[in-house]
């Protein structure tokens, strides 16, 4: 019983921690579909968080929060797509530069508005997203393997963990089913096609751009609302980068990349009770070495394990209309 109970445990961490990475995966998702790089999901997450923490604390409500969140980052959208797809400057530039604003910016403003240190005040209850029961978990929770499951797995996350699981089929929906997904991945593998159709290639990579500092708002939102309770200097600690990882491994597709989330959360989830542990005939392992366990499987991943991935071909190459 102990087991089943340490397991269950585990998988909840992972779908926890697998929530905020999908959402920023899933807006790079959109980005690079449409041929804009998305190295710049770091800062837009980063940007969300603060923006989340720092409204939620004045305001006590962390719908607001969210709201601000969704605010900022798409703000850094716009600036990333007003280099990049405007002025056609180089993305990679762009995404660096975005990175390093949110870095920079939100310690120094967090620091001037509450005097922390770079934080924001902890926030109270009614200022983060609090669990959801599902209906019947408590009357199924007896029932063997599928009740505890059902009710300490599926069951007692909060609001934008539900998004996020609605999000991967809608995506792949949207992306492989609806005109939008069609002119989205075409515009990314071949953009004077689209242009020739009459279709405005920036204006579609706009759209992107806007719909992933969305998603990194929510992403971002989680992190300081959700899943802690309030903001924390560079409190993404690359996971904007980890999500792009996953975005590669999945091969530009949704609900690969979600499986991938899954992959580098339980990693991450595992880590955390590894600490401390010691292992038969080695000891102790040191933590730094478990801490590392997440970063060390992505570079594996990456290095070849599981087969090439062919990114859009347009993406990170400016369009110039031919005359």
């Amino acid at each position: 019983m102990d087991g089943l109970i340490w397991i269950l445990s585990l998988l909840d961490s992972m779908v926890r921690l697998a929530a905020p990475l999908f959402l920023a995966a899933l807006a790079g998702f959109y980005s690079e579909r449409a041929g804009v790089i998305a190295l710049d999901l770091e800062g837009k997450m980063l940007a969300g968080a603060f923006a989340a923490a720092a409204t939620a604390a004045v305001t006590g409500s962390a719908w607001l929060g969210l709201g601000a969140a969704v605010i900022a980052a798409m703000a850094m959208s716009l600036l990333h797509g007003f280099a990049s797809i405007t002025h056609r400057g180089d993305q990679v530039v762009s995404a660096v530069a975005i990175n390093t604003i949110a870095l920079g910016l939100t310690a120094v403003l967090a620091n001037a508005w509450f005097g922390l240190g770079g934080r924001t005040p902890n926030l109270e209850a009614g200022a983060r997203f609090g669990e959801i029961t599902l209906p019947l978990a408590e009357t199924l929770r007896p029932l063997p393997l599928l009740g505890p499951l059902y009710a300490e797995v599926i069951s007692g996350h909060n609001i934008l963990v539900y998004i996020a699981a609605v999000l991967a089929p809608l995506s792949a929906w949207i992306a492989y089913r609806s005109r939008f997904g069609l002119r989205l991945r075409a515009v990314g593998e071949n953009p004077a096609a689209v242009d020739t159709a009459g279709i405005s290639v920036p204006a579609l990579r706009y759209q992107a751009v806007l719909i992933s500092g969305f998603l990194c708002g929510i992403a971002g939102a989680y992190l300081s609302t959700a899943q802690g309770a309030g903001f924390q200097q560079n409190m993404t600690a690359g996971k904007g980068y980890l999500a792009l990882a996953a975005l590669i491994l999945g091969k530009w597709r949704p609900l690969p990349t979600l499986a991938a989330c899954l992959l580098f959360a339980f990693a991450d989830a595992l880590q955390t009770r590894l600490q401390g542990v010691a292992v038969p005939g080695i000891g102790e392992v040191p933590v730094q070495l478990i801490e590392a366990l997440p970063y060390v499987l992505t570079v594996l991943l990456l290095a070849g394990f599981v087969g090439r991935a062919v990114p859009p071909k347009a993406v990170g190459t400016p369009y110039v209309k031919d005359r």
